[in-house]
Parts: structure tokens; sequence; C-alpha cells
């Protein structure tokens, strides 16, 4: 099979979909990899390491969707991109059908087989390669969320930890899912005051057992979403259904509660968000302010550590890459996967 490695064109997107590693495994089993020049150079991987793995160099994309059977992204096709996608071919990356209906209209005008990342599942019913986005974003968020509670930022001016004789910040985490368990184990650290809220009382209860002391978990209702956000100075929102469009669990007359200057990271803005005054940014004007709160909602928040990102990525999409290249699509999705 030839497949198809495109540099990301998403604004301020600096991951890669395959490394030198990748493309040395795929040649050495007889596939032809294609690689646009200077597709790594954001993840600090220069052509010459895919040279030397065994790739071909294209100058652009026409040529690279033109001759390649299946193309290997990180991000959802640009609109640039939709004309050069070809009948037949397999489009393999991150989609978010659900929050994008242009998108999914354009991929089905193409006739393409698209293979979208969030929504590939294992035998278990875990999304594998959801999950390291997911443990980068969720660890993001707190940074990212310290940074803006700055007041140069139009945050409250609080320190994540405080300082002794001094509260620290308070956290709620709307989501005990891998991005919310991950954004509470780097709030815990820096010894905040942290609220995790989620419906499912088996895994509120698996949280209980393994966060510190100073993770609170609480069932998730409107009553209670209402209370932690009004007392809250940072606001993750992470919660997720499969395939499906973020669940809006904060109102804007919700939001007008919440004090001056505290601060929302929606982390589940690429399915739609889940605060109803989220609207995407990126990572070059990340935040806006509604009712004095600060509102931080870049679409690809990973792709702002390209490096990390591309290796956590890379290490699960490799084998799908592999299977469907030796297999072909229709064989490889008929396997069950571990």
């Amino acid at each position: 099979m030839i497949v198809g490695v495109p540099r990301e064109i998403k604004k301020d997107e600096y991951r890669v979909a395959m490394l030198p590693v990748g493309v040395e495994m795929l040649t050495q089993a007889g596939h032809r990899v294609l690689v646009e020049s200077g597709a790594g150079l954001g993840s600090g991987l220069p052509d010459h390491d895919y040279l030397r793995a065994g790739a071909e160099l294209v100058s652009g994309p026409e040529e690279l969707f033109r001759q390649s059977e299946m193309i290997v992204k990180v991000k959802e096709p640009q609109e640039c991109e939709w004309p050069l996608i070809q009948p037949g071919q397999i489009v393999f990356t991150y989609f978010h059908f659900a929050a994008n209906q242009s998108l999914t209209e354009a991929m089905v005008r193409t006739g393409a087989s698209a293979v979208a990342y969030e929504t590939l599942s294992d035998r278990r019913g875990r999304l594998p390669l959801l999950t390291p986005m997911s443990e980068v974003a969720g660890r993001m968020s707190i940074q990212e969320g310290a940074k803006y509670l700055e007041r140069p930022q139009m945050g409250r001016g609080i320190l994540l930890g405080g300082v002794p004789g001094v509260h620290p910040a308070r956290i709620t985490i709307l989501g005990g899912g891998i991005v919310g368990a991950n954004a509470a184990k780097i709030a815990a650290g820096f010894q905040a005051d942290v609220s995790i809220l989620d419906i499912n009382m088996d895994r509120l209860r698996y949280l209980d057992d393994i966060m510190p002391a100073n993770v609170n978990v609480l069932f998730s209702d409107p009553h209670t979403v209402r209370q932690e956000i009004q007392l809250a100075d940072l606001v993750v929102g992470s919660v997720l259904i499969p395939g499906a469009k973020a669940p809006r669990l904060v109102t804007e007359q919700d939001l007008r509660l919440m004090k001056p200057g505290a601060v929302i990271i929606d982390v589940a803005i690429d399915q739609g968000g889940c605060f109803e005054t989220s609207q995407p940014t990126t990572h070059s004007n990340p935040t806006y302010i509604v009712h004095d709160v600060v509102h931080y909602c870049v679409t690809n928040m990973p792709g702002a550590v390209g490096r990390t990102s591309t290796f956590a990525l890379c290490n699960v999409t490799l084998p799908w890459v592999r299977r469907i290249a030796n297999r072909g699509l229709e064989q490889a999705a008929a396997e069950s996967w571990e």
C-alpha cells in the first residue's frame, strides 16, 4: 500500500502523524511511504530522518494525496484539503464529526473511507487512539489554567497551590474520564483544592481510591454543578460521549454565578464544548472573556506540545496503520483488536 503523511496545516498544529520508525517498519513490510517535506519539523523531526528511514519526500500536498492509497493525519482535513481526497482513499485521522457537519458532508461527497481515531474501540470498549491525547490535554488543562489565572492574563491572580497562610485555588473538573483524571493528578500535585464531578458511581469509587486526599469526588447533577462552579477559581470541562457532541453542562445563566476572573478550560470543545458560551479558539488567540470569566477553548490543545504529543500518538496509531496497510481496510475492520 502507498501511505501518505501530509504536513498538518490546521492553525498552530505542530504534530505529525508518523515517526521515522513507523516509516521504517512500513517500508520493511513492502509498503511505500510518502512524507510531505517539512511534515515533522514542528515535532523536531527533520526531513533527513524520514529519508534515512526509507520515506519518499514529496514537495506538496497535491502530489501526496494523488499518489496515496491511505492518508495518515493528525487533525481533520481542512477545507482546502477536501478537493484533494479521492474516491476509495482511506483517510485515517481525528475527525470529530459530531461537532462539524460541513466536514461530515464533505467527506461523504469525496467517496473516501474516513476512519476516525477518536471512535475506534478495542474489545474492552476502550478508545486507545483517543487516550494519549486525552492524557496530554488533561495535564495541559491545569498548566494553561494556572497561567490564565494570573492577573496579567485577566485572571483572579490566584496561585494554584497557595502558600502557607493563604488558601490554594479551588478547581472543579467536570468529567472523571481520562482527561479529568489526568487534570486532577496535576492539580493535586500543585496542592490545589480539587473536586471531580461525574455521573458514573463506579468511576467515582475508583477515583476516590486512587486520588490523594485533596481531591474530592462528587456525583454530577445540575445543582451540584452550579454549586461547585460558584466556588471554583478554575473549571475544566472534560466530559465525553464517544462519537457524539459533548453535553452542555454549564449554561450562560450558570456562568453568571462564577467569580470575576475565574477561568474555564473547555477540553471538550473539539466535540462542541460543554459550556454554552464556549467558542473554538487557537493557540495564537486562545482566550476571550464572557461575563468576566476567562474562556480557553483551543480545539487542538496537544498540538502546542508537538513533540510529546507526536510520540504519544504514534505509539498507539502505528499498529493500526500497519494492520490496515497489511490487510486492507475491510479485513482489518473485521478483525478484533486487543
